[in-house]
């Protein structure tokens, strides 16, 4: 079984709102995932897409996108990120997924899940330049920040559980980059470096396509796996 990440899908089955206006590389980008996943992943992998998965506003529109997802080899371990409005109650998607059988998706949000040669934990995490959210109306950025760590200690926490024992890694995923050019989230590093933590992958970032892969800061890899960085692409973690 190999272990795949790639945030930033952006479905939209319905073409409402397509990305292709962000660029060429985002030209037929549906079809480029469909066909770059089914060059690689098996149903016995396991693919993380660390938010920005569908741009559905509510979680019945999000059908046919997650049928889309649903379709492709492997089980999905769904994450939330800026622009996943739909994003409800576990419960809820939960009960949806159930009721359409999409029967590969999971939640993969303040949680973990042991794998044979590691721990997967993830959240949101929260982007620390605060010109760069975009947020509708006003916003307490500290207090965002505050709930978005104790997020991630919770999954953590749930992660340090599931070691019993083995000393498998820790492998965390954020929708949003802890730390970027000059800008540091400080407490989501801290809480990294608590856990030992020495793989982070993120998304978000588009169009860096001059960035490295990897950031290395104080010991810990940051990873960036964007959709359009990889060109659509699913990132193979485990085997590398």
């Amino acid at each position: 079984m190999s272990l795949f990440v790639m945030a930033d899908l952006h479905l939209s089955t319905d073409g409402e709102k397509s990305m292709e206006i962000f660029g060429p590389r985002w030209k037929d980008y549906m079809q480029k995932i469909e066909k770059n996943w089914r060059a690689v992943v098996t149903d016995e992998d396991t693919v993380v897409l660390p938010g920005d998965i569908s741009w559905s506003l509510k979680l019945e529109d999000t059908l046919e996108d997650f049928r889309f997802l649903d379709s492709l080899p492997g089980t999905k371990l769904l994450g939330k990120g800026n622009h996943d409005f739909w994003w409800s109650t576990a419960a809820k998607m939960n009960a949806f997924f159930q009721k359409h059988e999409l029967n590969t998706l999971r939640i993969f949000y303040n949680n973990a899940y042991a794998m044979e040669d590691c721990i997967l934990c993830g959240s949101r995490g929260w982007f620390v330049e605060e010109g760069q959210q975009k947020t509708v109306g006003d916003a307490d950025y500290e207090k965002i920040l505050n709930r978005e760590v104790i997020r991630l200690r919770l999954s953590l926490e749930k992660a340090a559980k599931l070691q019993n024992g083995r000393n498998r890694p820790i492998l965390v995923f954020l929708h949003f980059p802890p730390v970027w050019a000059d800008e540091v989230c400080r407490p989501i590093v801290d809480l990294l470096h608590e856990y030992k933590v020495r793989s982070c992958y993120f998304g978000h970032i588009h169009g860096a396509y001059y960035m490295p892969r990897t950031i290395e800061f104080e010991g810990i890899d940051f990873v960036l796996t964007a959709a359009d960085y990889l060109n659509f692409a699913p990132m193979p973690i485990y085997p590398d």
